[in-house]
Formats: structure tokens, C-alpha cells, sequence
């Protein structure tokens, strides 16, 4: 499991979206594994990160820079702490992939397709509604039921990019280019 980060050159710092998106997969990760948070800090000592990110109180401290959350920093990260962020992501993703590949796959009845779907939505709405600031439009959209549908799928399969050999480069990609 120990993917070690290797340096490249400088890499372009993420915009405000690529931020919140980010901060989102990581909270999709956490509707997957009810111990997400726990896993993360291990993941980031397994990983070489335990400078970054010590314990639990400094992960949440640097996921508070996302925009949308109820008490957010302000400031930018830099590029080694967004990459570790990544690295971490794309290890979760690793972990979590028959999940993902559960919730994406097309070859599951409709009825059982529906149910996970429901669980998901279930656990990833209640920790919208404990972490994110409910009066940002955002919010209010990956809460809805129906409207949501399709941005918590897009989170969803953005979480699949990033697992397997290459993961890192395709979710940092596609977290440069978040527009929405």
C-alpha cells in the first residue's frame, strides 16, 4: 500500500473549485468507510506524510480551507499540501474501489442499484449537514435529493479516477480543471 511520492516539478496550485472538490471526494471517502478520518491519518504515515499531517486535528485544519465548509480558513495551500491531500485521496480510492465500482456499475438490478445509492446519499448528506454551511448554494444542491443526483455521481466517479497505477495524475487533472 506504500506508494511512495516522488518529486516532480513545481506543480500548479488548485483553484477555489479543485479545492472544494477535493475536500468533497475526501468527504465521499469518509460516506464510504465509517472510519475514513481514522484511515486517512494512517494512510498519510503509511504514505510518508506524518510531517504534514501529525493527527487528525491538522488534516481537518487543512480541509477547512474549502470554501464551503461552516468554519473555513482563509489563505491558500501550497502544492505539497494539496499533493499529499491527493496522494491520500487516490490511497482511499485504492481501498474503497469495489464500493465505487458497486455504486458505478451498470450490470446490478435497478432495485439494488437504488439501494446503495441510498446508503451513500444517506451518510454523505449527513456529513454535508454537520461540516458544510448549509446557506451556500452548493450545498443546498448536493443536499437535494433529485438536483444532487448528478454532482454526488460526478464526485463519485472523479473517486474512481484516482485509483490504480496513474490515479494521481488523473485526479489532479481533473481537480485543476474543476469548474463545477
Amino acid at each position: 500500500m506504500s506508494q511512495a511520492f516522488t518529486e516532480s516539478p513545481p506543480s500548479r496550485p488548485l483553484s477555489r473549485r479543485g479545492i472544494e472538490r477535493l475536500d468533497l471526494m475526501l468527504l465521499c471517502t469518509e460516506a464510504l468507510d465509517f472510519n475514513g478520518g481514522e484511515a486517512m491519518v494512517w494512510l498519510s504515515q503509511q504514505l510518508g506524510y506524518g510531517e504534514i499531517f501529525p493527527n487528525r486535528v491538522e488534516l481537518w485544519k487543512l480541509r477547512c480551507h474549502n470554501p464551503l465548509r461552516r468554519a473555513c480558513r482563509r489563505g491558500s495551500l501550497e502544492s505539497k499540501e494539496t499533493d499529499a491531500l491527493i496522494q491520500i485521496l487516490c490511497a482511499m480510492a485504492d481501498r474503497l474501489y469495489p464500493m465505487l465500482r458497486g455504486l458505478l456499475s451498470t450490470a446490478e438490478p435497478p432495485e439494488v442499484m437504488e439501494q446503495r445509492w441510498q446508503l451513500f446519499q444517506s451518510r454523505f448528506s449527513d456529513l454535508l449537514r454537520e461540516r458544510m454551511n448549509p446557506r451556500r448554494s452548493s450545498v443546498r444542491s448536493l443536499l437535494d435529493p433529485h438536483n444532487g443526483r448528478r454532482q454526488r455521481r460526478a464526485l463519485v466517479q472523479a473517486l474512481a479516477l484516482g485509483a490504480g497505477p496513474g490515479g494521481f495524475e488523473r485526479l489532479r487533472a481533473c481537480l485543476i480543471d474543476a469548474v463545477a
